[in-house]
């Protein structure tokens, strides 16, 4: 299992509250310092040959979201990388999908992004990529953690790490993204809301949709280091749905803090979820998949619904690393969360909401139709999900009432629905799922099974 028997990386690296325990500016840069000395090894055993060429030294890329601790992380990331003899591109703040594209295209031996993704500002975290631009292996990580129980030993001062700062990252990364929509067609005739979240996407995702030549106007684009998330982004859509609405757009599209989940509003205000824009991206594409990997909160109509067009589905477990894993194992090039983390690896190597968006805009465009009628085919579920607050090691598998209360309710639902728990890889809840016909039953389920977790 990803992250299983690790001190400090999760299954989406290393997170947690600002200033407390690992989120800390000397952890941090022993994390710099730890992860260099690996990247250096790995420079010398030849395993590295082909990246991060700069003279003798690995090269790696830092980017960042728009939290105002992002400054101080990123300062003692860089202290601890020079200190191993590793040299630094800075990014500033630039989409986690951008940090992915940058360092493979600067051939550097790894990338590094500073964010917490979708949580409040007052929590920041630590994910690696690698030279090519995937998540950060298993192994690698482990002897990043490795390394951390050593001590810190600067290397002399001709040896040092340099850093300097990449002017046009942002730009880089719009043409990029451009690119991943086709040459004969563009978004002339379309205004487009644009929630970036006051995140790492606000100097970025509108100039996207402006330069295909969208009409935009763009709402959460102003970051003042302790807004990000807050009441906007694609964890709170209802400001997206306002903003549609009054002012008559065609569509809206909102990313989450760091860029890389999106879900998608149309004209009469309907959200449509990840599960939704796979659909659109799988069905509609001018070359279909041989497969679909989507997790197990993927409703159960999506799955339904690709076995009628005679797709493939396969189910992982819930985060992007566990569906990019059993993409690479199927020779699939799409899958994606239900949250809206989708990965098309024919576009691009990591989940990114401004290209997934792009792939379900080159469907409208090319069936000259709305969401509405791209969609009018799926019939997806009721679900509730509820997060649940609980103790750090919270044993949930051996709680006895709970466990009784499930079955009931698996019971009751039969084969026309599912019962889901699962603890969050980021924060100290517990996420109780329930799917069924019946959207009164099924939220009803979810509250006795959550008043059973708080027993």
């Amino acid at each position: 299992m990803s992250g299983a028997g690790r001190k400090y990386f999760g299954t989406d690296g290393i997170r947690g509250r600002v200033g407390e325990a690992p989120i800390t500016p000397d952890f941090v840069m022993r994390l710099g310092y730890a992860a260099g000395r690996v990247l250096a090894r790995n420079r010398s055993d030849g395993t590295d040959a082909a990246h991060g060429a700069r003279g003798d030294r690995p090269a790696v890329l830092i980017g960042k979201d728009t939290r105002i601790s992002g400054y101080m992380l990123e300062s003692a990331l860089q202290a601890g990388f020079s200190a191993a003899g590793v040299d630094v591109m800075l990014a500033g703040p630039v989409p986690t999908p951008a940090v992915a594209y940058l360092t493979r295209a600067l051939r550097l031996s790894a990338g590094i992004v500073i964010s917490a993704s979708h949580n409040p500002y007052d929590d920041n975290g630590i994910k690696f990529f690698s030279a090519a631009g995937n998540k950060l292996a298993d192994e690698v990580e482990q002897r990043i953690e490795d390394e951390l129980e050593g001590a810190l030993h600067c290397q002399a001062s001709a040896h040092l790490g340099r850093a300097r700062r990449i002017d046009d990252a942002r730009g880089r990364y719009i043409e990029f993204c451009k690119s991943s929509f086709p040459n004969e067609l563009d978004l002339r005739g379309l205004r487009i809301v644009v929630d970036c979240a006051h995140g790492a996407a606000y100097h970025v995702a509108g100039e996207v949709f402006h330069e295909l030549g969208a009409e935009v106007e763009a709402i959460g684009v102003s970051p003042d280091g302790l807004n990000i998330n807050a009441g906007v982004g694609a964890t709170h859509p209802a400001a997206l749905t306002e903003a549609v609405l009054s002012r008559r757009a065609d569509l809206g599209i909102a990313l989450d803090g760091d860029g890389d989940r999106v879900l998608m509003v149309d004209g009469a205000g309907r959200q449509y979820d990840g599960d939704a824009m796979l659909y659109v991206i799988a069905r509609y594409s001018a070359i279909p998949p041989k497969g679909v990997v989507g997790t197990l909160m993927t409703n159960l109509g999506l799955a339904l619904a690709f076995e009628r067009l005679g797709i493939a589905f396969a189910r992982a477990r819930v985060g992007d690393r566990y569906v990019l894993e059993m993409m690479l194992e199927n020779g699939w090039t799409l899958g994606g969360e239900n949250s809206g983390h989708i990965i098309c690896l024919d576009r691009h190597t990591t989940g990114d909401g401004i290209i997934a968006a792009l792939q379900v805009l080159t469907a409208m465009r090319r069936q000259r139709a709305t969401l509405a009628e791209l969609t009018a085919d799926l019939s997806c579920y009721p679900q509730t999900l509820i997060n649940v607050a609980v103790p750090r090691g919270f044993d949930w598998q051996a709680a006895p009432h709970l466990a009784e209360t499930c079955r009931k309710v698996e019971l009751a639902l039969g084969k026309t629905g599912r019962v889901l728990l699962r603890p969050s890889g980021t924060e100290p809840v517990l996420r109780v799922m329930v799917e069924g016909e019946d959207a009164r039953q099924v939220q009803s389920f979810a509250e006795s099974i959550a008043a059973a977790v708080r027993v």
